[in-house]
């Protein structure tokens, strides 16, 4: 399976970026391709190197403006012109969604992403990884939008939600 990855490209605390590390060697050991921005930098090298290191291919999708920060020596590096057309790919080649810990960058692709799926347009799983309870609040939000008629479709139609990397793969691959 080809999961895309959103993630921020940020040096974090080990509260994220362990289990970062022990998800994406979960990915690779079982054989799965890492889609992701194709940063080398922050939590995205993070879960590269981990992929990597656990035997699983790398494909990024890097952006003109972040080209410098791209990794070297990923089995495949796509530079596009902008980030539109960055999510574009991303959503091309992936077969999967996971939205990790992130800025305000991660919060657009995995907004975007939902609302492509909302409308049909991708009928892929989407993941969100809630490692220390980093988007609780996004996740009540979601629930209140649900609950007052915002969702024209149920929350558990658009995206799971996980604790840890086991979970999320585990809802992945079924």
């Amino acid at each position: 399976m080809n999961i895309c990855v959103f993630c921020s490209a940020a040096e974090l605390d080990p509260v994220y970026t362990e289990p970062a590390r022990e998800f994406a060697e979960l990915i690779g050991s079982r054989g799965h391709s890492l889609v992701w921005g194709g940063s080398d930098v922050g939590l995205m090298k993070v879960v590269a190197d981990g992929v990597q290191g656990a035997g699983g291919r790398l494909v990024g999708i890097s952006v003109e403006f972040l080209e410098g920060v791209a990794r070297e020596g990923a089995d495949e590096m796509v530079v596009t012109a902008n980030l539109a057309e960055r999510k574009a790919q991303l959503l091309e080649r992936a077969d999967a969604f996971v939205i990790m810990v992130g800025g305000t960058g991660t919060l657009d692709e995995a907004t975007d992403i939902m609302e492509l799926k909302k409308h049909g347009l991708h009928a892929k799983p989407v993941v969100l990884l809630n490692t220390a309870g980093y988007y609780d609040g996004l996740h009540q939000q979601l629930l209140r939008m649900e609950a007052e008629g915002f969702l024209p479709v149920p929350l558990s139609e658009l995206v799971s939600f996980a604790d840890d990397g086991a979970r999320a793969l585990e809802l992945l691959e079924a």
